[in-house]
Formats: structure tokens, sequence, C-alpha cells
């Protein structure tokens, strides 16, 4: 059984979004390190992740959420990485106009909350606490707003699919409000993902740890 875990969390948040997951894993027998993406360029955020996964001694899950999913399709070529997790998160095929395919999907709520300023993106309070983080306590919710990391306006277009070389796992969140939940379904069918359903909005990893780190350890059960 694989016993390292790397997880990557995406925008609009840091690794604690990772925070209730961690001790599942960590009670599980698992060695959990949550990378701290600084989401300033997808290259950045790919080295702080290779450097994760280079202090990892051995076989190792990487899992991601939401736009880390276009992280983990770089870093997930690392000869270490056994299988990808993507929770509610980007799954790109290599070279893709991704928003061009997210297109092609109803347009999620959160859309319409997000200020850009500066070559930074974010989310105004109601659309972090409404769209971002529906099915979260507005408590937990507030406390992540507080912590909101910006999002580079670069696009993130990825020259590699990690998915089409290593065992892959998707968590669909049903009730998400930021990445449309038919699309979800659709980049986890394309990447032939074994799939779990999760009543939860984007948040899932918040939300939902146990469904969530549950999947994490079948992707690190031997096959």
């Amino acid at each position: 059984m694989v016993r390292n875990v790397v997880l990557v969390h995406g925008a609009y948040v840091d690794g604690s979004s990772w925070a209730k997951a961690v001790p599942l894993l960590r009670a599980a027998g698992m060695n959990v390190i949550a990378v701290q993406n600084p989401l300033t360029s997808l290259a950045d955020d790919v080295a702080v992740t290779n450097f994760a996964l280079a202090r990892q001694d051995g076989p190792t899950v990487l899992a991601a959420h939401s736009c880390a999913g276009t992280v983990i399709s770089r870093a997930g070529l690392a000869p270490n990485v056994t299988g990808l997790v993507h929770v509610a998160a980007r799954a790109p095929e290599a070279g893709e106009d991704f928003a061009a395919l997210a297109a092609k999907f109803p347009t999620p709520p959160v859309g319409s909350g997000i200020v850009t300023a500066n070559g930074f993106r974010s989310l105004g309070e109601q659309a972090f606490l409404r769209d971002f983080a529906n099915g979260v306590p507005r408590k937990e919710a507030l406390d992540l707003y507080a912590v909101q990391v910006p999002l580079s306006t670069a696009p993130p277009t990825t020259s590699v699919a990690a998915w089409h070389r290593k065992p892959s796992w998707y968590a669909v969140s049903k009730g998400d409000r930021t990445i449309d939940p038919g699309f979800e379904r659709f980049m986890a069918k394309r990447m032939k993902a074994a799939t779990v359903e999760v009543d939860a909005g984007h948040l899932s990893p918040v939300a939902y740890p146990e469904a969530i780190g549950r999947l994490i350890m079948q992707a690190a059960a031997p096959s």
C-alpha cells in the first residue's frame, strides 16, 4: 500500500482547505503533506508541488482540488507518483483551451462574483459564501474567506496531461456552483477515472472530508 500523499489546493483557498482530511489520512497510516501553492502562475504552483513530491520517501498519491487539477496534470509525471485524485477538479488535456471547453457546459454561478485587478482575481464575499463554499457552515466559510489567496489571471495551459499515464480517481461534487457538475462528470469519464459522487458543493474536502479521504485511500490501496 502507498503510504505517502501530497494534497494540492486550488483557487481562492490555501492549504488549510485540506485541514479536515489531513488527520483522517494520518490516522489511516498515511504520511501527508498539504502544499501551499502561491497561485502566482501554473509554473510556480508546479514547482512547489514538485518540491513536496521530492520530499517523499517512496510511492506517493497526488491529490488535487479545483484548479490544482491543472497543476497535477504536470506534476503528476514525477516518477514516484502512483495515482492521481481529482476532487471537483480541472483535468485538462495537453494544450487544451480549458475556458473554451468549460463554455460548452452551463456557466457556474460563482463567475458573477469574480473581482479582477492587477493581474489577479479573487471572489467577493457573497460569491465566496453562496457559490464557492456552499454547504460549508457560515462561520467556517468566513474563516476560509479571510485567508483567501488571489489567483493569477495568466492562462494555465498545460503541455502535458499526466492522467494519460497514471491511474486516476475523481470525486464529483453534485452541488458544485463553481465547476458545473456535468463538466466534472465529463472530465472524469474522459480520464477513465474511478469516480464517486459526493452530495457537496465545491469545497468537498471541507464539507465531506471522510468521503474524500476514503477516495484517496482507495487510490493508495494495492491494485
